[in-house]
Protein backbone atom coordinates (compact mmCIF):
# COMPACT_ATOMS: atom_id res chain seq x y z
CA UNK A 1 0.00 0.00 0.00
CA UNK A 2 1.36 3.44 -0.98
CA UNK A 3 1.74 6.23 1.55
CA UNK A 4 -1.59 7.96 2.07
CA UNK A 5 -1.84 11.71 1.44
CA UNK A 6 -4.64 14.30 1.21
CA UNK A 7 -5.27 13.53 -2.47
CA UNK A 8 -5.58 9.82 -1.70
CA UNK A 9 -8.05 10.47 1.11
CA UNK A 10 -10.11 12.79 -1.08
CA UNK A 11 -10.09 10.28 -3.93
CA UNK A 12 -11.36 7.49 -1.61
CA UNK A 13 -14.12 9.78 -0.32
CA UNK A 14 -15.18 10.83 -3.83
CA UNK A 15 -15.21 7.20 -5.01
CA UNK A 16 -17.48 6.22 -2.14
CA UNK A 17 -19.73 9.31 -2.01
CA UNK A 18 -21.23 10.79 -5.15
CA UNK A 19 -23.95 13.38 -5.72
CA UNK A 20 -22.10 16.29 -4.09
CA UNK A 21 -21.88 14.64 -0.64
CA UNK A 22 -18.25 15.81 -0.34
CA UNK A 23 -17.87 19.47 -1.30
CA UNK A 24 -15.98 22.70 -0.57
CA UNK A 25 -12.66 20.89 -0.37
CA UNK A 26 -9.73 22.92 0.92
CA UNK A 27 -6.37 22.39 2.62
CA UNK A 28 -5.72 25.22 5.08
CA UNK A 29 -2.23 24.74 6.53
CA UNK A 30 -2.12 21.29 4.90
CA UNK A 31 -5.18 19.95 6.78
CA UNK A 32 -7.69 18.38 4.38
CA UNK A 33 -11.07 19.98 5.05
CA UNK A 34 -14.33 18.84 3.48
CA UNK A 35 -17.96 19.77 3.92
CA UNK A 36 -20.96 17.46 3.92
CA UNK A 37 -24.56 17.68 5.13
CA UNK A 38 -26.47 16.24 8.06
CA UNK A 39 -27.96 13.41 6.01
CA UNK A 40 -24.53 12.16 4.90
CA UNK A 41 -22.52 12.92 8.04
CA UNK A 42 -22.70 9.57 9.83
CA UNK A 43 -22.01 7.67 6.61
CA UNK A 44 -18.92 9.82 5.95
CA UNK A 45 -17.64 9.44 9.52
CA UNK A 46 -18.28 5.69 9.53
CA UNK A 47 -16.52 5.26 6.19
CA UNK A 48 -13.49 7.22 7.42
CA UNK A 49 -13.35 5.09 10.56
CA UNK A 50 -13.95 1.63 9.11
CA UNK A 51 -12.30 1.81 5.69
CA UNK A 52 -9.33 -0.58 5.70
CA UNK A 53 -7.08 1.88 3.88
CA UNK A 54 -8.05 5.13 5.63
CA UNK A 55 -8.44 3.92 9.25
CA UNK A 56 -9.50 7.24 10.83
CA UNK A 57 -10.21 5.56 14.15
CA UNK A 58 -9.49 8.43 16.53
CA UNK A 59 -11.98 11.26 17.07
CA UNK A 60 -9.85 14.22 18.13
CA UNK A 61 -12.51 16.88 18.59
CA UNK A 62 -16.05 18.05 17.92
CA UNK A 63 -16.78 21.75 18.13
CA UNK A 64 -18.78 24.44 16.37
CA UNK A 65 -18.31 27.88 14.85
CA UNK A 66 -20.96 30.59 14.65
CA UNK A 67 -21.18 32.51 11.36
CA UNK A 68 -24.08 34.93 11.98
CA UNK A 69 -23.84 36.38 8.45
CA UNK A 70 -24.59 33.03 6.72
CA UNK A 71 -27.96 31.38 6.03
CA UNK A 72 -26.92 28.23 7.86
CA UNK A 73 -25.08 30.07 10.58
CA UNK A 74 -23.63 27.25 12.69
CA UNK A 75 -20.89 24.90 11.50
CA UNK A 76 -20.30 21.70 13.44
CA UNK A 77 -16.66 20.71 12.98
CA UNK A 78 -15.22 17.21 13.41
CA UNK A 79 -11.49 16.43 13.54
CA UNK A 80 -10.57 12.78 13.07
CA UNK A 81 -7.13 11.24 13.03
CA UNK A 82 -5.65 8.15 11.42
CA UNK A 83 -2.91 7.11 13.80
CA UNK A 84 -1.86 4.33 11.40
CA UNK A 85 -1.41 6.69 8.45
CA UNK A 86 -0.43 9.77 10.49
CA UNK A 87 -3.12 11.84 8.76
CA UNK A 88 -5.91 14.12 9.92
CA UNK A 89 -9.08 15.40 8.30
CA UNK A 90 -11.63 18.07 9.20
CA UNK A 91 -15.30 17.59 8.35
CA UNK A 92 -17.70 20.54 8.50
CA UNK A 93 -21.49 20.42 8.54
CA UNK A 94 -23.52 23.64 8.40
CA UNK A 95 -26.85 23.74 10.25
CA UNK A 96 -29.62 26.27 10.77
CA UNK A 97 -29.21 28.61 13.75
CA UNK A 98 -32.85 28.63 14.85
CA UNK A 99 -33.00 24.90 15.62
CA UNK A 100 -29.54 23.47 15.00
CA UNK A 101 -29.86 19.70 14.90
CA UNK A 102 -27.39 17.05 13.77
CA UNK A 103 -27.17 13.28 14.35
CA UNK A 104 -25.01 12.11 17.23
CA UNK A 105 -21.69 10.35 16.61
CA UNK A 106 -21.81 8.47 19.92
CA UNK A 107 -22.62 5.21 18.10
CA UNK A 108 -19.24 5.48 16.33
CA UNK A 109 -17.10 6.86 19.17
CA UNK A 110 -17.91 6.70 22.87
CA UNK A 111 -15.69 9.77 23.30
CA UNK A 112 -18.13 11.83 21.22
CA UNK A 113 -20.44 11.90 24.26
CA UNK A 114 -18.69 14.63 26.20
CA UNK A 115 -17.54 16.51 23.10
CA UNK A 116 -21.15 16.77 21.92
CA UNK A 117 -22.32 17.83 25.37
CA UNK A 118 -19.72 20.61 25.40
CA UNK A 119 -20.73 21.75 21.90
CA UNK A 120 -24.38 21.75 22.96
CA UNK A 121 -23.52 23.66 26.14
CA UNK A 122 -21.72 26.48 24.34
CA UNK A 123 -23.44 26.62 20.92
CA UNK A 124 -26.88 25.03 21.40
CA UNK A 125 -26.36 22.28 18.82
CA UNK A 126 -28.94 19.50 19.32
CA UNK A 127 -27.25 16.12 18.80
CA UNK A 128 -30.22 13.94 17.89
CA UNK A 129 -30.01 10.51 19.51
CA UNK A 130 -27.44 11.53 22.13
CA UNK A 131 -27.89 9.39 25.28
CA UNK A 132 -27.58 12.27 27.78
CA UNK A 133 -27.54 15.70 26.10
CA UNK A 134 -27.35 18.23 28.92
CA UNK A 135 -25.02 21.01 29.97
CA UNK A 136 -21.57 19.91 31.05
CA UNK A 137 -19.69 23.10 32.05
CA UNK A 138 -22.22 25.92 32.40
CA UNK A 139 -24.96 26.08 35.02
CA UNK A 140 -28.02 23.96 34.26
CA UNK A 141 -30.52 26.83 34.27
CA UNK A 142 -28.54 28.95 31.78
CA UNK A 143 -30.81 29.96 28.90
CA UNK A 144 -28.19 31.23 26.42
CA UNK A 145 -25.30 29.68 24.53
CA UNK A 146 -22.26 31.84 25.30
CA UNK A 147 -20.07 31.03 22.28
CA UNK A 148 -22.58 32.35 19.77
CA UNK A 149 -21.75 35.77 18.41
CA UNK A 150 -24.96 37.31 19.69
CA UNK A 151 -23.46 39.46 22.43
CA UNK A 152 -21.11 42.46 22.43
CA UNK A 153 -17.45 41.68 23.08
CA UNK A 154 -17.14 44.32 25.79
CA UNK A 155 -19.40 46.24 28.10
CA UNK A 156 -19.59 49.72 26.54
CA UNK A 157 -20.22 51.23 29.99
CA UNK A 158 -16.97 49.97 31.44
CA UNK A 159 -15.09 52.98 32.83
CA UNK A 160 -11.53 51.73 32.33
CA UNK A 161 -12.04 51.48 28.54
CA UNK A 162 -12.70 55.18 27.96
CA UNK A 163 -10.37 56.82 25.43
CA UNK A 164 -9.49 59.78 27.72
CA UNK A 165 -7.69 57.37 30.08
CA UNK A 166 -5.29 56.59 27.23
CA UNK A 167 -4.67 60.16 26.04
CA UNK A 168 -6.97 59.84 23.04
Amino acid sequence: MAKLDNNGILQRLQERFVDDAIRNVSEPFGLLTVETDTTQLLDVLEFLKTDGELQFGYLTDITAVHYPEKDKELAVVYHVHSLINRMRIRIKVFVDGKYPAIPTATALWDGANWMERETYDFFGIQFVGHPDLRRILNVDDMEVFPMRKEYPLEDSNKVDKKDYFFGR
